[in-house]
């Protein structure tokens, strides 16, 4: 059963692997898959809750999700994705946030995406004994400020500003740092820099790992993100199974007798 210690350690050698999951359910089949950690991101505000951005999940609902990822979880690191204004406001309400997900949702860790203000945090919440996966890059909680969901780190500057807070988070004891939508040539030469694992996505192949939306990689998403790959078509097998359904009751074919019990005993009601 790897630990977050694990994850730390794996810099370098066997690649990561990371998918989301926010249900039971889904996170039994992910883990039995043998995906090194499960992040139950803030994306289900647009994957399962019909969101149009991240920006509306709450922490209750980041917390139902995350306990019921890690009660079906058995081997996976389970990280709980903390959500727009759960952290960096008050570091006393941040800190109680975080800890909620390990003390009442039995998350492993939690992941923060990462600026300047996370960076006290993290060394706060590492302290405490709380595990802190940090993030950058494209951050979609500052989707705001950032005027869409557009590639990071595309200029000198900004490059390096990243590799600037990816040492400072790691320096502070994140476990780990994932790059989201940045030039595959920045996310090598900051995972070169680092001695904590990196998991990208759509940041390249030479990241330590890797994580999609689980809904991106089944192909259950209408859209998906370009730098997303889809490795199957739960949607259109849904869409079948669910037509195949309402063929066989609008036709009469279900139920059908095996279907159904008839008690002998009970005489005739009407």
């Amino acid at each position: 059963m790897p630990t977050v210690r694990d994850v730390r350690g794996n810099a370098g050698d066997e690649p990561i692997t990371m998918l989301t999951a926010y249900d039971a359910p889904t996170a039994s089949v992910v883990d039995d898959a043998g995906v090194d950690v499960i992040l139950v991101g803030d994306s289900v505000g647009n994957a399962k809750l019909g969101y149009d951005t991240t920006l509306p999940v709450t922490v209750d609902e980041i917390a139902s999700a995350t306990a019921a990822v890690s009660r079906a979880t058995e081997d996976a690191v389970v990280v709980a994705d903390m959500p727009f204004l759960s952290f960096g406001v008050e570091e006393g309400e941040s800190i109680e946030h975080c800890g909620r997900m390990l003390k009442e949702a039995d998350a492993d860790a939690v992941k923060l995406e990462s600026g300047p203000h996370t960076v006290e945090l993290t060394e706060r919440l590492t302290d405490l004994g709380i595990p802190v996966m940090a993030h950058l890059g494209l951050t979609p909680q500052h989707v705001n400020q950032l005027g869409g969901y557009f590639r990071q780190g595309t200029d000198q500057s900004a490059a390096e500003r990243m590799l600037d807070l990816a040492r400072e988070h790691e320096d502070a004891g994140a476990f780990s740092l994932v790059l989201e939508h940045v030039p595959a040539n920045v996310a090598s030469d900051v995972t070169d820099a680092l001695d904590i694992p990196t998991i990208g996505i759509g940041a390249g192949p030479d990241t330590d790992g890797q994580v999609l939306v689980v809904d991106d990689a089944i192909g259950l998403s209408e859209r998906s993100p370009p730098f997303a790959e889809q490795f199957g078509d739960v949607r259109a097998e849904m869409e079948n199974a669910v037509e195949g359904y309402v063929d066989a009751v609008e036709s009469g074919e279900f139920p059908a007798e095996e279907h159904s019990h008839v008690e002998e005993d009970v005489d005739s009601l009407y």
